[in-house]
Protein backbone atom coordinates (compact mmCIF):
# COMPACT_ATOMS: atom_id res chain seq x y z
CA UNK A 1 0.00 0.00 0.00
CA UNK A 2 1.37 3.31 -1.31
CA UNK A 3 2.05 6.02 1.62
CA UNK A 4 -0.58 9.03 1.87
CA UNK A 5 1.50 11.85 2.56
CA UNK A 6 -1.21 13.90 3.69
CA UNK A 7 -2.61 11.06 5.97
CA UNK A 8 0.60 10.51 7.39
CA UNK A 9 1.45 14.05 8.31
CA UNK A 10 -2.71 13.57 9.72
CA UNK A 11 -1.59 10.63 12.23
CA UNK A 12 2.49 12.27 13.20
CA UNK A 13 0.06 15.70 14.24
CA UNK A 14 -2.37 13.56 16.14
CA UNK A 15 0.26 11.64 17.77
CA UNK A 16 2.17 14.73 18.93
CA UNK A 17 -0.93 15.71 20.16
CA UNK A 18 -1.70 12.97 22.22
CA UNK A 19 2.12 12.83 23.77
CA UNK A 20 1.77 16.61 24.86
CA UNK A 21 -2.29 16.21 26.52
CA UNK A 22 -0.14 12.73 28.03
CA UNK A 23 2.94 14.64 28.98
CA UNK A 24 0.66 17.75 30.55
CA UNK A 25 -1.23 15.62 32.20
CA UNK A 26 1.39 13.62 34.12
CA UNK A 27 2.51 17.35 35.25
CA UNK A 28 -1.30 18.00 36.30
CA UNK A 29 -1.18 14.33 38.31
CA UNK A 30 2.41 14.74 39.75
CA UNK A 31 1.67 18.34 41.14
CA UNK A 32 -1.95 17.54 42.61
CA UNK A 33 -0.48 14.56 45.56
CA UNK A 34 3.05 16.68 45.56
CA UNK A 35 2.21 18.73 48.84
CA UNK A 36 3.47 22.29 48.97
CA UNK A 37 6.92 22.01 51.28
CA UNK A 38 5.58 23.30 54.58
CA UNK A 39 8.38 25.95 56.66
CA UNK A 40 8.48 25.81 60.48
CA UNK A 41 8.70 29.31 62.15
CA UNK A 42 9.70 29.01 65.76
CA UNK A 43 8.36 31.66 68.19
CA UNK A 44 9.81 32.30 71.95
CA UNK A 45 7.38 33.99 73.84
CA UNK A 46 6.75 34.99 77.29
CA UNK A 47 4.35 32.86 79.39
CA UNK A 48 2.17 35.32 79.45
CA UNK A 49 1.63 35.37 76.28
CA UNK A 50 0.35 31.84 75.71
CA UNK A 51 -3.38 32.26 75.37
CA UNK A 52 -3.44 35.43 73.11
CA UNK A 53 -0.77 34.29 70.69
CA UNK A 54 -1.84 30.96 70.49
CA UNK A 55 -5.50 32.82 69.13
CA UNK A 56 -3.14 35.38 67.07
CA UNK A 57 -1.71 31.72 65.25
CA UNK A 58 -5.29 30.51 64.19
CA UNK A 59 -5.20 33.44 62.16
CA UNK A 60 -1.98 33.64 61.07
CA UNK A 61 -2.22 29.79 59.92
CA UNK A 62 -5.17 30.63 57.79
CA UNK A 63 -3.68 33.31 55.57
CA UNK A 64 0.09 31.20 55.42
CA UNK A 65 -1.83 27.39 55.25
CA UNK A 66 2.00 26.43 54.18
CA UNK A 67 3.46 27.48 57.52
CA UNK A 68 3.70 25.44 60.21
CA UNK A 69 3.97 27.91 63.44
CA UNK A 70 5.67 26.47 66.64
CA UNK A 71 5.03 28.26 69.93
CA UNK A 72 7.55 28.24 72.28
CA UNK A 73 6.37 29.53 75.90
CA UNK A 74 9.17 30.27 79.24
CA UNK A 75 9.62 33.16 81.15
CA UNK A 76 11.76 36.01 79.61
CA UNK A 77 14.79 35.30 81.21
CA UNK A 78 14.29 30.76 80.67
CA UNK A 79 14.26 32.32 76.72
CA UNK A 80 17.17 34.32 76.40
CA UNK A 81 19.09 31.75 78.33
CA UNK A 82 17.63 29.20 75.65
CA UNK A 83 19.25 31.71 72.97
CA UNK A 84 22.52 32.33 74.30
CA UNK A 85 23.45 28.65 74.84
CA UNK A 86 22.44 28.56 70.64
CA UNK A 87 18.56 27.65 70.56
CA UNK A 88 17.45 28.59 66.97
CA UNK A 89 14.32 30.48 66.75
CA UNK A 90 13.00 32.94 64.86
CA UNK A 91 11.02 36.03 66.71
CA UNK A 92 11.54 36.33 70.52
CA UNK A 93 8.73 38.06 72.66
CA UNK A 94 9.59 39.30 75.43
CA UNK A 95 7.68 40.25 78.85
CA UNK A 96 10.27 43.06 79.48
CA UNK A 97 12.78 45.45 78.15
CA UNK A 98 15.80 43.63 80.04
CA UNK A 99 15.78 40.82 78.38
CA UNK A 100 15.40 41.64 75.05
CA UNK A 101 18.11 45.07 75.38
CA UNK A 102 20.50 42.15 77.07
CA UNK A 103 19.74 39.98 73.57
CA UNK A 104 20.06 43.32 71.56
CA UNK A 105 23.66 44.28 72.84
CA UNK A 106 25.16 40.65 72.14
CA UNK A 107 23.86 40.67 68.98
CA UNK A 108 21.24 37.93 69.16
CA UNK A 109 18.24 39.77 68.21
CA UNK A 110 17.26 42.55 65.52
CA UNK A 111 15.94 46.16 66.94
CA UNK A 112 12.88 45.24 69.18
CA UNK A 113 9.83 46.96 68.65
CA UNK A 114 7.41 47.21 71.79
CA UNK A 115 4.38 45.55 70.64
CA UNK A 116 2.10 45.99 73.56
CA UNK A 117 1.62 46.91 77.49
CA UNK A 118 0.24 44.67 80.58
CA UNK A 119 0.10 45.61 84.06
CA UNK A 120 -0.30 43.89 87.66
CA UNK A 121 -3.08 42.54 89.28
CA UNK A 122 -3.21 40.98 92.97
CA UNK A 123 -5.29 37.39 92.65
CA UNK A 124 -7.42 36.35 95.85
CA UNK A 125 -8.35 33.15 97.05
CA UNK A 126 -12.24 33.57 97.28
CA UNK A 127 -12.49 32.56 100.65
CA UNK A 128 -10.32 35.21 101.60
CA UNK A 129 -11.92 37.72 99.52
CA UNK A 130 -13.95 39.21 102.40
CA UNK A 131 -11.07 40.16 103.92
CA UNK A 132 -8.36 41.42 101.33
CA UNK A 133 -10.67 43.73 99.26
CA UNK A 134 -7.80 46.70 98.62
CA UNK A 135 -4.12 46.78 98.74
CA UNK A 136 -3.54 47.70 101.49
CA UNK A 137 -5.63 44.49 103.03
CA UNK A 138 -3.01 42.41 100.99
CA UNK A 139 0.09 42.21 104.00
CA UNK A 140 -3.16 40.84 105.95
CA UNK A 141 -2.75 37.63 104.46
CA UNK A 142 -0.87 34.28 105.74
CA UNK A 143 0.33 32.89 102.38
CA UNK A 144 1.52 35.03 99.68
CA UNK A 145 3.35 34.12 96.21
CA UNK A 146 5.18 36.18 93.83
CA UNK A 147 7.69 35.67 90.97
CA UNK A 148 11.62 35.37 91.64
CA UNK A 149 13.79 38.66 91.35
CA UNK A 150 15.11 37.61 87.97
CA UNK A 151 11.44 37.25 86.18
CA UNK A 152 10.12 40.07 84.56
CA UNK A 153 6.72 39.60 87.10
CA UNK A 154 9.01 39.46 89.72
CA UNK A 155 10.70 43.36 88.95
CA UNK A 156 7.18 44.62 88.24
CA UNK A 157 6.42 43.41 91.86
CA UNK A 158 9.41 44.50 93.63
CA UNK A 159 8.65 47.92 92.13
CA UNK A 160 5.19 47.93 93.39
CA UNK A 161 6.07 47.14 96.95
CA UNK A 162 8.86 49.32 96.68
CA UNK A 163 6.48 52.15 96.03
CA UNK A 164 4.21 51.46 98.85
CA UNK A 165 6.70 51.92 100.89
CA UNK A 166 8.96 49.74 103.74
CA UNK A 167 6.43 49.06 105.91
CA UNK A 168 4.13 47.42 103.32
CA UNK A 169 6.43 46.05 101.40
CA UNK A 170 8.69 44.44 104.59
CA UNK A 171 5.11 43.20 105.59
CA UNK A 172 4.35 41.74 102.39
CA UNK A 173 7.48 39.79 102.20
CA UNK A 174 7.38 38.46 105.89
CA UNK A 175 4.38 36.31 104.37
CA UNK A 176 6.22 35.33 101.21
CA UNK A 177 5.92 31.53 101.14
CA UNK A 178 6.78 30.62 97.59
CA UNK A 179 8.73 32.91 95.06
CA UNK A 180 8.02 31.31 91.19
CA UNK A 181 9.43 31.64 87.73
CA UNK A 182 6.27 32.86 85.87
CA UNK A 183 3.03 34.07 86.52
CA UNK A 184 1.48 31.26 85.40
CA UNK A 185 3.23 29.23 88.14
CA UNK A 186 2.07 32.52 90.74
CA UNK A 187 -1.86 31.94 90.06
CA UNK A 188 -1.87 27.77 89.59
CA UNK A 189 -0.35 28.34 93.72
CA UNK A 190 -3.25 30.62 94.29
CA UNK A 191 -5.48 28.64 92.21
CA UNK A 192 -4.58 25.17 93.95
CA UNK A 193 -4.69 26.84 97.15
CA UNK A 194 -1.41 26.76 98.03
CA UNK A 195 -1.60 30.81 98.79
CA UNK A 196 -3.91 33.30 99.19
CA UNK A 197 -2.92 35.94 97.38
CA UNK A 198 -0.30 36.13 94.78
CA UNK A 199 0.75 39.33 92.63
CA UNK A 200 0.53 38.32 88.51
CA UNK A 201 -0.03 39.86 85.52
CA UNK A 202 -3.37 41.68 84.56
CA UNK A 203 -3.98 39.43 82.02
CA UNK A 204 -3.57 35.69 84.09
CA UNK A 205 -6.24 37.76 86.66
CA UNK A 206 -8.94 37.75 83.50
CA UNK A 207 -7.87 34.02 82.70
CA UNK A 208 -9.26 33.04 86.49
CA UNK A 209 -13.00 34.17 87.33
CA UNK A 210 -12.96 32.04 90.23
CA UNK A 211 -10.33 34.34 91.85
CA UNK A 212 -10.84 37.98 93.41
CA UNK A 213 -8.94 40.53 91.97
CA UNK A 214 -7.71 43.31 93.90
CA UNK A 215 -7.35 46.49 92.17
CA UNK A 216 -3.48 48.19 92.31
CA UNK A 217 -4.40 52.15 91.35
CA UNK A 218 -2.64 53.47 88.15
CA UNK A 219 -0.17 56.17 90.13
CA UNK A 220 1.60 52.75 91.77
CA UNK A 221 1.24 49.48 88.79
CA UNK A 222 4.37 49.71 87.07
CA UNK A 223 3.57 49.39 83.19
CA UNK A 224 5.24 45.94 82.02
CA UNK A 225 6.51 46.46 78.29
CA UNK A 226 6.37 43.64 76.10
CA UNK A 227 9.16 43.90 73.13
CA UNK A 228 9.45 41.55 70.27
CA UNK A 229 12.17 40.96 67.59
CA UNK A 230 13.41 39.02 64.80
CA UNK A 231 16.68 37.06 65.42
CA UNK A 232 20.00 37.33 63.94
CA UNK A 233 20.02 33.49 62.83
CA UNK A 234 16.96 33.36 61.92
CA UNK A 235 16.22 30.35 59.87
CA UNK A 236 13.29 32.08 58.07
CA UNK A 237 13.52 36.05 58.26
CA UNK A 238 10.77 36.80 56.14
CA UNK A 239 8.71 34.80 57.75
CA UNK A 240 9.62 36.17 60.61
CA UNK A 241 9.10 39.42 59.35
CA UNK A 242 5.18 38.17 58.63
CA UNK A 243 4.55 37.03 62.00
CA UNK A 244 5.60 40.65 63.73
CA UNK A 245 3.94 42.52 60.86
CA UNK A 246 0.98 40.57 61.96
CA UNK A 247 1.34 41.62 66.20
CA UNK A 248 1.62 44.71 65.27
CA UNK A 249 -1.03 44.81 62.42
CA UNK A 250 -4.74 46.75 63.73
CA UNK A 251 -5.71 42.74 63.59
CA UNK A 252 -2.88 41.68 65.86
CA UNK A 253 -3.07 44.43 68.24
CA UNK A 254 -7.50 44.01 68.54
CA UNK A 255 -6.61 40.92 69.45
CA UNK A 256 -4.51 41.63 72.20
CA UNK A 257 -6.68 44.09 73.93
CA UNK A 258 -9.33 41.56 73.65
CA UNK A 259 -7.15 39.23 75.82
CA UNK A 260 -6.80 42.19 78.50
CA UNK A 261 -3.36 43.67 77.21
CA UNK A 262 -3.20 47.50 76.98
CA UNK A 263 -3.32 49.28 73.78
CA UNK A 264 0.05 51.08 73.32
CA UNK A 265 -1.34 54.53 73.53
CA UNK A 266 -2.96 53.81 76.78
CA UNK A 267 -1.42 52.75 80.22
CA UNK A 268 -4.12 51.11 81.79
CA UNK A 269 -7.41 49.22 80.32
CA UNK A 270 -9.76 49.21 83.03
CA UNK A 271 -9.36 53.25 84.59
CA UNK A 272 -8.15 51.83 88.15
Amino acid sequence: MKNNPSLLASCLQKMGLCAALLLGSNCTCQNSTTPAQQEKLVVFAAASLREVFNTMGESFRRAHPNVELAFHFAGSQELRAQMEYGAVADVFASADLHHMERLAQQGYVHTPTIFTQNKLAVVVEKASAPHIQTLADVPSASRIVVGIAEVPVGQYTLQLLTQMGEAFKTGIEAKIVSREFSAKQILAKVRMGEAQVGFVYWTDALSAPELAVVPIPDNLNPVAQYPIAILRNSPHPLLAQAWVRFVLSEAGQSILESAGFVPLEAKHPTGN
